[in-house]
């Protein structure tokens, strides 16, 4: 399957729209030239979008992006940012195809924000987080007084998915294990140089937690 590209130092996008693009991009494994291509634009001007806040393109290049990025011009404009995913139409031949456990390692390696589960004391925990993986654990930060703090020593279940409205697919993955503090300081320096999602809640979130997968599976909606 073709990797994921990353946009590279001088490539970093800086406006909302241009982030966006970005990251469509990178789902789809489509480097900035094939992607002008696809749009019938010049890679220099699909650089300045990406790169420049202020950037205006017209409605007839919005469409072509959306087009050449399989998304809606909705989407790269930030106009569901408060939509849940799902409302699109399903796919009249679709079918559920479960992944073999390389796939969901590849997938769970590609998100930075999961969902955490978990049974507490007095409720069921189930909250969104920045994540990372590290020599295959998940891994984020938290505070320890946090509903994700609390969960501690408990088994859980973490899970990611991505949902693509415009086409009716998506796919899914279920981590399951136990969530632990992670105490060793060179186990701590290790994650802070390692992990690259940072936890947009912001605030002292500074204890790492990690979940060492002892079950893994994932399931993809398909044509």
């Amino acid at each position: 399957m073709t990797g994921q590209a990353t946009p590279t130092p001088h490539e970093t996008p800086v406006g909302d729209l241009g982030r966006r693009i970005a990251r469509r991009r990178a789902q789809l494994g489509l480097t900035r030239k094939e992607t002008a291509i696809r749009a019938g634009m010049a890679p220099s001007y699909l650089r300045h979008l990406e790169e420049h806040p202020g950037a205006a393109p017209s409605a007839g290049a919005l469409l072509r992006l959306a087009g050449a990025l399989r998304t809606t011009v909705s989407e790269l404009a930030g106009g569901t940012t408060e939509t849940a995913p799902g409302p699109g139409s399903a796919l009249r031949d679709a079918r559920l195809v479960a992944l073999g456990p390389d796939e969901c390692r590849r997938l769970l390696g590609t998100h930075g924000v999961g969902r955490l589960v978990a049974p507490l004391t007095d409720e069921i925990l189930a909250v969104p987080v920045n994540y990372s993986v590290v020599d295959g654990a998940v891994v984020f930060r938290t505070d320890p007084a946090t509903a994700p703090g609390r969960a501690a020593g408990r088994r859980v279940a973490f899970e990611v998915d991505r949902i693509d409205d415009a086409f009716g697919v998506g796919w899914s993955v279920l981590v399951q294990g136990t969530a632990r503090t992670v105490t060793d300081p060179d186990e701590q320096r290790t994650l802070t140089a390692r992990a690259y999602s940072n936890p947009w809640a912001g605030g002292p979130r500074t204890t790492w937690m990690r979940i060492d997968p002892d079950g893994i599976t994932g399931r993809r909606i398909a044509r």
